[in-house]
This record gives C-alpha cells, sequence and structure tokens, in this order.
C-alpha cells in the first residue's frame, strides 16, 4: 500500500502500528491490492479508500501464482521503507527525496524540458560536448531557458567547451538577457554527461551514449532525476568549482595578456631610447677625442679621459641593450663572411691588453695560434670574445688567462663534420654555486660592475651561428674556463 496516503488519511499513532508486525512504505504502488500466504493468493482490484466494502476476491491456491504474487512482494519489501520511520518523516515535514532513472529517451525529454519551464530562482547547465549543446536548441531547452531569465529573472548559467566552433554556434542563439551567462571550459573531455540542476533543489543528469547524433533520444543514454539534498548540492558544488576555475583562467588570460602589450611597449620603448642614446654618444666620443688631442694641461686632458671612458661605457650599454631586444624578438642579423679564427681572437686579445683594467694586474695572456678559417659574423663573434675575456680579467687578480682552439667530429649532425671549440680557461676564484643555474640569463652578475647581460647576449650570438656556450670550474679548483662551440661549415 502506499502507507503515505493512508497517514495523511487516518494518522496512524505508533500505538496502531505496534499491532502489526511490521509495515513498509512504498511509492507510486499500482491500484491493486493483494495478499499471500504459504496456500492461497488473495487480489482485489477495487478503489476501497473511505471505508468502501469489496464488492469482489480474485482467490487462488494454485502453486504458480502464490510464487509470482510472493517474488512480486519481496520485491517490492525489499524496496520499501521502514514505515515508523516515513511517518516520522511526515510528522518532522521533512521530505523523502525522490531518485529515479530513466531509460527512455522520451521520458527523460520530458522531465528535462518541465525542470526548465519551471525554475523558478536558478537554472544551471553543463553540457559535456558542442553537439550536446546543439541538440538542447532543437529540442527547445536553450529557448526556454532564455525565457525564463528574461520573463522570470531566472539566473541561467552555462558552462560548455571552449572552442572557436562553440563559440560560432551559441552567439547567434544566445539572447541579450544579463541574467544568461555562458563561460567556455578547456578541460571537459572527461564529462560524459549534461548535468541540469534546477533551483538547488532538483537535478537532472543524461549520460551521453553517441555524440554523434544529431537527435536526443539517440544520443542519450540512461538519465537519473533526483532531488536528495545532498547530491544536488554536490552537483551545485561541482558546478561553481568549475565556474569560479573558467573566472580564474580568464581572469590569469587577461593578466598575460596585458603583460605581453606591456612587454612589447616596453621592448619597443628601450629599443627605441638605446638608439637614440647611440646617436650623441659618437659625437661626443669623436669631438671629446680631438678635444683631448689639442690640450696640453695634463689635469684637462685627464678629465677628457674620464669623459671618454665614461661615453665608451654608454656606449656599450646601449650596444647591450639593443643586442637583448634584438635577441628576445629573434630579430638578430648576421653579417657572415669568411675569416680566420686566429685574427679574431688576436684582436681581441689586443683590445683586453689595452683595457685599464688589465693593465693594473699582474695577468697574462696565452694563446697558441692556429689558422682556421669559418664563415662567421666577425663582428659579432669579436664580441663574444671581447665578452668572455673581461670576465676572465675581472675574476682573476694574478695568474694567466689562456685562450685554446680544437676541432673536434660533431656526431649530431652529418651535415657538419667538424666543430671548433674555443677555451677561455682563467686562474681566478672560479663560478659560485649559486650562479650556475642562471649563468646564462640576463641580469645574472655577481660583481657590483656591468650589467649581466655579457653572458645572456654570447649565448644568443652563438646559437644564433648554430653552436652553443658553457662554463665550468677548473678540475684543479682553480679558476673557470668558458668554452664555446662553431660549426666548421662549407666556406666555398
Amino acid at each position: 500500500m502506499d502507507y503515505k496516503y493512508r497517514q495523511e488519511q487516518y494518522r496512524p499513532s505508533q500505538d496502531i502500528l505496534k499491532c502489526w508486525s511490521e509495515i513498509r512504505h512504498l511509492k507510486n504502488l499500482t491500484p491493486m491490492n493483494f495478499g499471500v500466504d504459504d496456500k492461497y493468493f488473495y487480489a482485489a482490484i477495487q478503489n476501497m479508500e473511505g471505508g468502501k466494502m469489496m464488492q469482489s476476491l480474485f482467490t487462488s491456491n494454485e502453486p504458480v501464482y502464490i510464487n509470482h504474487c510472493n517474488s512480486i512482494f519481496e520485491e517490492l519489501w525489499k524496496n520499501g521503507i521502514d514505515a515508523v520511520q516515513r511517518i516520522k518523516d511526515i510528522e518532522e515535514n521533512a521530505d523523502l527525496a525522490e531518485i529515479e532513472v530513466f531509460r527512455s529517451a522520451s521520458r527523460a525529454e520530458e522531465v528535462y524540458l518541465h525542470l526548465v519551464k519551471e525554475a523558478t530562482k536558478e537554472i544551471l547547465f553543463i553540457f559535456p560536448t558542442l553537439n550536446a549543446f546543439i541538440r538542447q536548441i532543437k529540442i527547445g531547452t536553450i529557448g526556454l531557458a532564455e525565457k525564463a531569465a528574461i520573463e522570470r529573472n531566472v539566473s541561467v548559467r552555462v558552462l560548455i567547451p571552449a572552442n572557436k566552433s562553440t563559440n560560432n554556434a551559441i552567439e547567434p542563439t544566445l539572447g541579450y538577457s544579463h541574467r544568461f551567462r555562458v563561460r567556455r571550459i578547456e578541460q571537459m573531455s572527461e564529462t560524459k554527461a549534461t548535468i541540469l540542476v534546477v533551483d538547488r533543489k532538483e537535478s537532472l543528469v543524461m549520460e551521453l551514449r553517441d555524440d554523434s547524433k544529431d537527435t536526443f533520444d539517440e544520443a542519450i543514454g540512461l538519465s537519473t532525476y533526483s532531488n536528495s539534498r545532498a547530491g544536488v548540492l554536490s552537483y551545485v558544488s561541482i558546478f561553481e568549482n568549475l565556474w569560479k576555475q573558467v573566472e580564474l583562467y580568464e581572469d590569469i588570460k587577461l593578466s598575460h595578456e596585458q603583460l605581453v602589450i606591456n612587454e612589447q611597449v616596453l621592448r619597443e620603448f628601450i629599443n627605441v631610447a638605446a638608439h637614440e642614446l647611440r646617436t650623441p654618444i659618437q659625437p661626443i666620443l669623436g669631438l671629446t677625442e680631438i678635444l683631448r688631442s689639442q690640450v696640453i694641461d695634463n689635469k684637462q686632458q685627464e678629465m677628457l679621459s674620464v669623459t671618454i671612458r665614461n661615453a665608451k661605457r654608454l656606449s656599450k650599454l646601449s650596444a647591450e641593450i639593443l643586442d637583448v631586444t634584438r635577441l628576445e624578438s629573434h630579430t638578430i642579423e648576421l653579417t657572415k663572411e669568411v675569416c680566420n679564427l686566429k685574427d679574431i681572437i688576436v684582436n681581441a686579445m689586443d683590445d683586453i691588453i689595452l683595457s685599464n683594467e688589465f693593465s693594473h694586474k699582474k695577468l697574462q695572456l696565452s694563446y697558441e695560434s692556429h689558422d682556421i678559417l669559418l664563415k662567421v659574423d666577425k663582428s659579432r663573434i669579436a664580441e663574444v670574445l671581447s665578452n668572455l675575456l673581461s670576465n676572465a680579467v675581472k675574476f682573476t687578480s694574478k695568474g694567466t688567462i689562456t685562450i685554446s682552439v680544437e676541432l673536434q667530429n660533431n656526431n649530431n649532425n652529418s651535415d657538419k663534420n667538424e666543430l671548433v671549440i674555443v677555451n677561455i680557461q682563467d686562474t681566478g676564484q672560479g663560478i659560485d654555486a649559486n650562479m650556475f643555474p642562471r649563468l646564462f640569463m640576463k641580469f645574472a652578475s655577481k660583481s657590483y660592475q656591468g650589467t649581466g647581460l655579457g653572458l645572456f647576449i654570447s649565448k644568443g650570438i652563438i646559437e644564433a651561428h648554430g653552436g652553443r656556450i658553457w662554463g665550468k670550474n677548473n678540475n684543479n679548483g682553480i679558476g673557470a674556463t668558458f668554452s664555446f662551440s662553431l660549426p666548421v661549415t662549407n666556406i666555398s
């Protein structure tokens, strides 16, 4: 029997229940009343509500009927709820949660449309695929949701996979109500069901059987309806977490886009500023050197020398900044020509010997010359050598800086049979252990002098030539060695 009906009509007390061995409550029973024992089966199909007497009774002692009705009763009993607990729930105004599974897609569609029509406060959709969304348009669900948003001020929120096709499908479909909001989520590949939550009280989960089908009936598998508070709120929690995840992703994406724009603007500014710095530096250097050559007074010559020295530093800084912007924007240009590596090394050594820092230290330069022809950008390779030699001088107070060159087979590329490797070894303080992870990064320096851009620029120049650069401390614990390789290509 439907005990909920009996309870509402007669309000049986706990004492009445004691007269029975055990009573259970079931919902949605058929109108047939029956009883069965080990010998007889009894059934009546009349409506006997309101104290009506039974007019006809069907009875049988056939074992087939008895066994059949016993099995029916056992199945119903198994699904029933203890009547005492159900009466307590009713007296406490606690609703009994309904959970129903629909195998029929048409029944699921009927419940689906009904829930959206009856929504009063909120509708939440999660669509696993673009096709799932399109099928909702076809059966009218999206139209009903828009109508609820416009006419009844219902809040409608939709989560749908993010891709270009989704955007093209959604934009012409949606109205202009601020109560209807759509967010596109990146990761929904694992979701295989359309989820609907209405007013945070009811949910419908429709499994996706075949997403390639055009119609709702063909695409949908099992569907589960529930008004269980715990279950419905679980789906609400899933939805809210995904909604916030998309919001956070969009904020990060906007921040990233703004950061890219800011970085581009900054890079352009630095590029322009560096160019503008170089323009006045060259005439300042030239005119000051001419002036120094004409001045006889030693003190005035010294002051002009300071001006020239600092102008050269400024010129070097602007050149480094330009190099960095070119390397980062991949616009560095190489003017390759056939040249002797020995000449580039010797010229770099001559320049470093003439520097003030070298002249104030007890240092020696050592180089065993080799004639090796390369096709490279001569000025750029000279820049790398100058950076590496300057660093070696800066961190070496006494001893020898040795330059050596060797040829090696290049096993990584059959088109480039040989590599030339240039080593600059010093007897200085070596590379600090904390510097190794960021040795060739921008602004990496343990010194208060310099910009920390030399190694970064050197790395970019060597890699642009198809080589590589590295550094290590010497095995004897004294000083460090910086090396770079260049491919020996066909120079004909």
